[in-house]
């Protein structure tokens, strides 16, 4: 997401790729839904390149305060909404020029300790986005070993993910798991230390709880299914993903809604003929330029893809198809 480590009425940093999704985007128009809101630096390079309304939707009751002193200045162009991207059609009230989706988390919660995001500063083992529901100390000290060890594999890509389960059931019978730097510890000790430039080691475990906790894959499935029901033919749906399951995720959805996805067995039966629902306008995903990354080196990962909207009736996507990695979470032995 944006970086956005801003109090309470200062204005937000420019968002990850920005200015080349305004231009892909271009010309911005009409009605635009911003389904992860942030902290709104989306939405004003929306509106100040030219969109009539922005509908700001999150999920974080924190953003929208946030944004409250600032955004007054757009008067009725901007339109404040709490809720999930995944019902983005819900919230829209209306059919949109566009659509903007910017995953993961942001600087606004990565940067404040008390949300627990983070294994760079102490705080409580958090990790929910809407501030609600289960959080990450309940997942860690209550699902069983098989259940963290699936977890932190499939959402993490995390090698070591049985070795780092073993260590945190073997922790928590010791002392529930409470904090985000024990966490870290705890992680870090079933890891070779990393080189210089080399990644935290607890950076994909902290990933992997963050997704399960927050059921990140299952909203993006819908949310992208929720933006195709709500755009208008010609209507730009535009996402910024930073890894690699969510791209893939992302790459998957345009390819089969454009019907360019390709047949996996050429002797199979040709798929019968439908029409595509998307168009996609950039061939391969857009990373940040030299000059972002010196702005910003959050920004590194980021990929960014768009595509536009056909006049072709919506069609449901099976979450299969998108190759969403399913883990069963449930709590059991321990």
């Amino acid at each position: 997401m944006a970086p956005g480590d801003q109090e309470i009425g200062r204005k937000p940093h420019v968002p990850v790729l920005l200015r080349p999704l305004l231009a892909a985007v271009a010309p911005v128009e009409g009605v635009w839904l911003d389904g992860t809101f942030g902290a709104g630096g989306y939405a004003r390079g929306l509106l100040e390149a030219g969109a009539a309304m922005v509908i700001g939707v999150d999920r974080d009751p924190l953003a929208l305060q946030m944004a409250a002193p600032w955004a007054a200045e757009y008067g009725d162009r901007l339109r404040l909404v709490a809720g999930n991207f995944s019902e983005l059609d819900l919230h829209a009230g209306g059919m949109l020029d566009g659509v903007v989706l910017d995953l993961g988390v942001s600087s606004m919660q990565l940067d404040r300790a008390e949300r627990g995001f983070s294994f760079q500063k102490d705080g409580p083992l958090d990790m929910r986005m809407s501030q609600e529901g289960e959080s990450a100390a309940d997942l860690v000290n209550g699902a069983d070993e098989g259940v963290l060890a699936d977890i932190l594999y499939h959402y993490g890509e995390e090698r070591a993910s049985r070795r780092i389960a073993k260590a945190i059931v073997e922790a928590r019978a010791v002392e529930p798991i409470s904090t985000t730097l024990r966490l870290a510890e705890i992680v870090a000790k079933c890891l070779p230390r990393p080189k210089p430039g080399q990644s935290h080691p607890a950076t994909r475990s902290f990933q992997a709880i963050r997704i399960a906790v927050n059921t990140e894959f299952g909203e993006l499935a819908a949310g992208l299914q929720a933006a195709e029901r709500a755009l208008k033919p010609g209507g730009r749906l535009a996402v910024v993903t930073f890894h690699s399951l969510e791209d893939r995720i992302v790459k998957r959805f345009f390819q089969i809604a454009s019907g360019t996805e390709a047949n996996a067995n050429r002797y199979a039966p040709a798929r019968a003929d439908t029409s595509a629902r998307f168009e996609v306008m950039t061939r391969k995903a857009v990373a940040p330029d030299e000059m972002e990354l010196e702005e910003n080196p959050r920004a590194r990962s980021a990929k960014l893809r768009v595509a536009r909207r056909t006049d072709a009736p919506a069609a449901p996507v099976a979450p299969e198809a998108l190759g969403l990695p399913v883990v069963q979470l449930k709590k059991g032995r321990r």
